[in-house]
């Protein structure tokens, strides 16, 4: 192996690429949780990648959409493997397996195995690739991103497991796994963009209750004092002058003639009540319309 010349002729992410990484990948086309709790789409894709999954809640995307989304941030994590084997000759084979790993564990920088390969100690590099088995799951996948990089053996068929539904709970439905053929679409992914509008990275999101002043407004003083006007006579009528006024009487210790003429007084009062009660409404609606 030369590790003295930094061609990186082979570190690009072509269709073969591209499916190996993506065929030890299931793919849902609208955002669910994965055994983590955590927001997954598309290819595994989470808003760590620059690509905010979550307003995929609920809205299934096309497959093309899902790829091409897929393809850019695979393009991402491949500059960190291209930084880590920088003047490293590595095949084609290896740059698919190490990006595989690192779009996995997101390790290709730290790991020992990496390390022990550029030292040439490949029998020991091998073994400790393995050290990244778990959980228990994910031992097929490492032995084969092994078998790539250190034997050159491809795994993927071109094909992928799709789950179509996701349950009330946010994971995916597990009876809804179906095998599809993504080569079409993965190729027309290759060969095309995303908008710089969902290269975004959003790391909180905040709702900032926004403070609303509310205009109040001013009676002019003409109005005022027709309200003044307008609403002395009633103040007198129903509280100042009358009710109240004989209800304080009795209390303060009137004899019977002062409360025989206070009950006079409120006879008098209740008969203007019902006699004045149009003039009354009148005036209240006239009181409003100044106002308002």
């Amino acid at each position: 192996m030369n590790t003295n010349v930094p061609t990186g002729a082979a570190m690009v992410v072509d269709y073969d690429v591209a499916m190996e990484v993506a065929s030890h990948e299931d793919i849902i086309c609208q955002a669910y949780k994965d055994s983590q709790g955590m927001w997954t789409w598309s290819v595994g894709l989470t808003s760590a990648t620059g690509h905010v999954v979550e307003r995929y809640i609920g809205k299934p995307q096309s497959l093309e959409h899902c790829l091409r989304v897929y393809v850019w941030a695979l393009n991402n994590y491949a500059d960190a493997v291209r930084k880590t084997f920088a003047g490293v000759e590595l095949s084609k084979e290896q740059f698919a397996a190490a990006l595989s790993f690192h779009w996995n564990t997101g390790k290709i920088g730290s790991t020992s195995w990496v390390k022990l390969f550029k030292a040439g100690k490949l029998a020991e590099a091998k073994k400790a690739f393995m050290n990244y088995s778990k959980p228990k799951a994910i031992v097929p996948r490492r032995q084969a991103e092994r078998d790539l990089f250190f034997a050159g053996k491809w795994s993927n068929t071109g094909k992928m497991v799709e789950y179509t539904r996701v349950t009330a709970k946010g994971t995916p439905d597990w009876g809804s796994a179906k095998r599809i053929n993504v080569e079409k679409e993965l190729k027309a992914a290759l060969a095309g963009e995303i908008p710089d509008a969902d290269k975004v990275i959003v790391t909180q999101e905040k709702l900032v209750a926004v403070p609303v002043s509310v205009e109040k407004r001013v009676v002019p003083a003409e109005v005022e004092e027709k309200v003044k006007q307008k609403s002395n006579w009633l103040t007198w009528l129903t509280g100042g002058g009358g009710l109240s006024t004989i209800g304080l009487g009795w209390l303060t210790g009137m004899n019977w003639q002062a409360v025989v003429a206070g009950g006079v007084i409120l006879i008098v009062v209740l008969l203007l009540f019902i006699l004045l009660r149009s003039q009354i409404i009148s005036a209240v609606r006239e009181i409003k319309a100044e106002v308002g």
